[in-house]
């Protein structure tokens, strides 16, 4: 199939980007990497009257890290993150997950704030900024901006708590310190598939000690969630094969996921429960 007929602009600031975005309210989009939005369009799941390319819009696509932050613009590429961005265990996590996302091409042109406006539920980069409790900047007419935590971008599937008229400018996620541990796992029938399940974890540890725990899971419904319970169970405890274990056993037993033609719900309640252990295995909790 072939998109229904839109109209195309491509602005050169970001002030115009918006103002086309404000003009056009619900009926506008911005075209990043396009490697999600396009093939909706093809196949007419999403219908734009107006696009808004940002792609010759100079300074969107910055990374760096700036008061313990690592800044992400909108053009930053999924590709820009296979060598460590930060030092640290951020830098690490993030070159491990994007080996998950989709092949080399996409890898090249795809965004990280494309994923999250897209906000696929199997999508690595959400279940991982949900996982570290990231910030999403929203730039509007007038240069108002708005800040959004990642636990409440995520609305339903495709679907965000982002407004007409609005454009996600930059995410924030946490520089991590030597005292946390990051660890992320995915099942897919092939490479480059979408996820069936995916866990992402993040922990601090303090003499010896489990501190503070995040856990998020991916791909089982319609958005990334957070696994409260589990990571409920990881608190105050020494890292261990047997705490790994129960926090595994708590991510699978309070999930929800679906069934669909690619995997009833049960097989991958399974799952969760073995890749959430794969996840604690890379963060040192085995």
């Amino acid at each position: 199939m072939k998109p229904a007929a839109f109209d195309y602009f491509a602005p050169r600031n970001l002030d115009e980007a918006v103002a086309l975005l404000a003009k056009h309210g619900e009926d506008g989009r911005v075209l990043a990497g396009g490697q999600s939005l396009v093939p909706t369009m093809a196949f007419r799941m999403a219908r734009p009257a107006v696009l808004v390319d940002i792609n010759r819009i100079e300074g969107l696509g910055h990374l760096s890290a700036q008061e313990g932050q690592l800044r992400i613009g909108a053009l930053a590429r999924h590709a820009h993150f296979e060598s460590a961005v930060t030092p640290g265990p951020l830098g690490a996590l993030l070159a491990r997950v994007v080996r998950h996302i989709a092949h080399p091409p996409i890898r090249m042109r795809g965004t990280f704030c494309g994923s999250l406006a897209h906000a696929d539920p199997a999508s690595e980069w959400c279940a991982t900024t949900l996982a570290l409790g990231g910030t999403l900047v929203l730039r509007s007419a007038g240069a108002d901006t708005r800040e959004v935590a990642a636990r409440d971008w995520f609305q339903g599937v495709f679907t965000t708590a982002i407004r007409p008229g609005e454009m996600l400018v930059e995410v924030r996620l946490p520089v991590l310190g030597p005292e946390w541990s990051c660890g992320f796992a995915e099942f897919s029938r092939r490479a480059g598939d979408f996820a069936l399940a995916m866990a992402v974890c993040a922990l601090r540890l303090d003499r010896g000690l489990i501190r503070e725990a995040s856990i998020a899971l991916g791909g089982l419904g319609g958005r990334p969630v957070l696994a409260l319970e589990a990571a409920a169970t990881l608190l105050g405890q020494v890292p261990s094969a047997e705490a790994a274990s129960a926090a595994a056993e708590a991510a699978a037993a309070h999930c929800d996921p679906h069934s669909d033609v690619h995997a009833p719900a049960e097989y991958r309640r399974d799952l969760v429960r073995a890749m959430a252990r794969r996840a604690l295995a890379q963060a040192g909790v085995a």
